[in-house]
């Protein structure tokens, strides 16, 4: 019996699988796990632990058997406190907490609530960064600060209108940011483990964007793909060389969504200018575009337009949610648009999103209502196969009228067959094994 037990535990850990950053492992967007659930119960998720947090945008992430959420609470007109917490990944007890102070000053009024970015979770840290510039390396087991910096107050950043949005990013030992800093600073390699500058990179012309960047493997090296408001740029990891540069042009600094790469393909899309597809080089490190939309309205859009929706590139095909909440499948050698519904959102509304995560042959999608739905996305349509409530939409910022009331715009972490979500007031670890 007790073979049986330790076979079966070595089983689990096999298929197993944390979401240490945004977006999970490697920043793609996918569920690798398996003993996952194939439509949800009748009665809903069976939650195992919910625990209070104040407010904020970023998504949670989890590993070795800890979640990490990130949180503001106000204390002043503008002022208050910033939080990262590890809590318990199987009871949700709280292990730690470091807070430190924020000043929104300058943010957008109604999306001054809190922290954007997924803490970045690599061995014995986690990065965390708050809404203003505060970056923080934190012991994972202690919470103990291993080192900081103050993009403001060390590199001049001028924070953009909806705050600094983009997590870092690990390569061997550089943490890798998008600071938006003078001199030069529009992207920082740090040393992960003692904060030290190793490189900066570009110049900031307007404004730094929101999008982070991603490693890719193409041309027959590693590299650091960045997004923003004026181009894609490819730089080397380990230098900060700039490998390529293609224009790409967006409205109002909304580089937001993060690029998307699917072998040769590269894809990045705004809320008012649309996609714009670049082809990767097999033999070096270079890049062509492929096909770029034309409109630039938000609402009269010729192919896909995201904002806070990261869209996929699945075979020879893209699928994303645009401006006004449909979800569109594209051709991805084209462009040319095939479908689009509003069933995933439920509503032709401005910003209606929800976020694509792809497991096996299907995606679970949670829409800005608090719903996780089971669907399959095919150049045929969009097929639902399950439907059910996650979290209470608590956020409402500028967003206008909403059916709901209200918005939930954070990622969640697909991890260990569970899901962790937040919102405004809680964050909660519901299971999605299979029975």
């Amino acid at each position: 019996m007790r073979l049986l037990l330790v076979y079966a535990a070595a089983l689990f850990l096999l298929h197993a699988e944390d979401w240490p950053e945004w977006r999970g492992a490697g920043r793609g967007g996918v569920w690798k796990e398996s003993g996952v659930l194939d439509r949800f119960p009748a009665g809903g998720l069976k939650v195992r632990w919910r625990v209070p947090v104040s407010s904020g945008f970023s998504g949670p992430a989890v590993s070795d058997g800890r979640v990490f959420v990130l949180d503001f609470r106000r204390n002043q007109a503008t002022r208050g406190i910033e939080r990262a917490m590890a809590l318990d990944e199987q009871t949700g007890k709280t292990l730690w907490t470091r807070e430190w102070e924020a000043d929104y000053i300058g943010l957008q009024g109604s999306y001054a609530i809190g922290p954007r970015a997924t803490p970045t979770v690599d061995g014995g840290r986690v990065y965390v960064l708050g809404a203003k510039g505060a970056l923080l390396c934190l012991d994972v087991r202690t919470g103990d600060v291993v080192w900081k910096k103050d993009f403001v107050t060390d590199y001049k950043t001028d924070v953009p209108t909806w705050g600094i949005a983009a997590a870092p990013v690990v390569d061997g030992n550089r943490l890798i940011s998008l600071v938006g800093g003078e001199g030069g600073a529009l992207l920082v390699a740090f040393d992960k483990h003692t904060g030290k500058e190793v490189w900066r990179a570009l110049d900031v012309r307007a404004e730094p964007g929101y999008s982070p960047p991603i490693l890719a493997e193409a041309g027959g090296r590693r590299q650091l793909i960045h997004w923003h408001p004026e181009e894609v740029v490819s730089l080397d990891p380990a230098s900060g060389k700039l490998l390529w540069r293609q224009p790409s042009r967006t409205r109002m600094g909304l580089a937001v969504a993060t690029p998307v790469q699917n072998g040769p393909l590269l894809l990045v899309s705004s809320f008012y200018t649309g996609s714009t597809m670049l082809e990767l080089d097999a033999a070096r490190p270079a890049a062509r575009p492929l096909w770029s939309g034309n409109s630039e309205s938000e609402i009269q859009t010729d192919g896909l337009h995201a904002l806070i929706t990261t869209p996929v590139i699945d075979g020879d095909h893209v699928y994303g949610i645009c401006s006004y909440g449909h979800l569109r499948c594209l051709n991805a050698r084209t462009g040319e648009r095939l479908w689009e519904s509003l069933d995933v959102t439920g509503e032709r509304a401005r910003w209606a999103c929800g976020f694509l995560v792809r497991h096996q042959d299907r995606y679970f999608i949670n829409n800005d209502r608090g719903e996780l739905i089971i669907a399959r996305l095919s150049p045929k349509g969009y097929e639902e196969i399950s439907r059910t409530r996650l979290i209470e939409p608590t956020s409402t910022a500028g967003i206008g009228r909403r059916a709901a009331g209200a918005v939930n715009w954070s990622h969640p972490a697909y991890a260990n067959r569970h899901i962790v979500a937040r919102n405004d007031r809680e964050v909660l670890r519901a299971s999605l094994e299979a029975q």
